[in-house]
């Protein structure tokens, strides 16, 4: 997972922004087949670290950021940790969905069922947004079915895999 921020020790003087075995130790401290996982809770505020070998009492850490495709989620990860350990909000996650992104996924879940079901999709559409909003004619070139395709569609992607790019933000195109 690119949110949780690999840590090692620091070589460079502790300026006081390197986090200290005394930070690791308020939060839950537990050891894996791959390491030691730190849960660090900080004014109601989750931050995950990771590192590969036992945390030792005399050493400062800093986190350490691979240059990869998941480099800015990361960044961002570590970022909100050194906000909340200097005091000052650490701000929204990276991940964080507006109300209309929800809202939209929750249709497209709606409609994936509804369709797999077996209703069509004026049956959906009437299920989704009332039939009231469902025209007695022109339903074919009607609004309200192309987006009704457009939901199935979105929850099909969601099925198949898509719901993992939930977790990174949208790819910019170049």
């Amino acid at each position: 997972m690119p949110t949780i921020i690999p840590i090692v020790r620091s070589t460079s003087a502790s300026d006081g922004s390197i986090l200290s075995l005394a930070e690791l130790s308020a939060g839950a401290i537990r050891q894996a087949s791959d390491g030691w996982h730190v849960l660090l809770r900080i004014r109601d505020v989750e931050h995950r670290l990771w590192l590969r070998e036992p945390p030792a009492a005399d050493a400062a850490y800093a986190a350490e950021l691979v240059l990869d495709s998941d480099f800015e989620i990361r960044a961002h990860a570590a970022r909100r940790l050194w906000l909340a350990l200097n005091g000052r909000p650490a701000g929204p996650t990276f991940h964080e969905l507006s109300p209309q992104r929800r809202q939209r996924l929750a249709l497209a879940l709606r409609a994936l069922d509804a369709r797999i079901e077996g209703n069509s999709y004026r049956e959906i559409a009437e299920g989704l947004f009332g039939t009231r909003h469902i025209p007695e004619r022109a339903w074919k070139s009607d609004d309200l079915r192309n987006r009704t395709i457009r939901l199935v569609q979105t929850g099909l992607d969601l099925m198949r895999g898509g719901y993992r790019e939930l977790l990174r933000q949208a790819r910019r195109k170049r």
